[in-house]
């Protein structure tokens, strides 16, 4: 049984306590779907973002994976939306106003900024996003990159070699 232990006041301090937590809750489990789970649930509790979760690549789409929130868009189609930009430009997105962000999808009514950075393998092959969600605007910044970022890079290096 893990629990989460945070004391950081900042979002600097938070992912530094963060990341040594999530490598001892993946260390030793193979299962994909269980590391995805439980980081969902670790990101969601530790900033209390509207939604968090993952989109995995099957195809031309990305498929709803694990995530804490309220209900998601099921599929995503490649260069649609900020998650399918991501995917398509293999690089993290941060959307201060989605209202305001061209070809958005509008999941829920509430968010109203997104964070999304891709997975990929040791190829550089995209093999998911890491999405988020909150209800203010200009909830993300460089910082949530970088340490979203460096937990991308974690849940990669559990994938199997291919």
């Amino acid at each position: 049984m893990h629990t989460l232990n945070l004391s950081g006041n900042n979002k600097s301090e938070r992912y530094a306590e963060l990341l040594p937590q999530i490598v001892a809750l993946i260390a030793g489990e193979t299962d994909l779907t269980a590391n995805l789970a439980n980081t969902a649930a670790v990101l969601k509790e530790a900033f209390g973002w509207l939604w968090v979760g993952f989109y995995l690549v099957r195809d031309n789409d990305l498929v709803l994976g694990p995530f804490q929130g309220p209900l998601a868009c099921t599929r995503i189609a490649y260069g649609r939306g900020v998650c399918g930009q991501a995917w398509q430009q293999r690089a993290t997105l941060v959307v201060a106003d989605v209202n305001a962000h061209p070809d958005h999808i509008a999941c829920s009514s509430r968010a109203q900024s997104e964070i999304v950075v891709p997975l990929t393998n040791r190829h550089g092959k995209v093999w998911g996003v890491l999405d988020a969600d909150a209800e203010e605007l200009a909830a993300f910044d460089d910082t949530d990159a970088a340490g979203l970022q460096q937990i991308a890079a974690l849940l990669s290096g559990c994938l199997p070699p291919k």
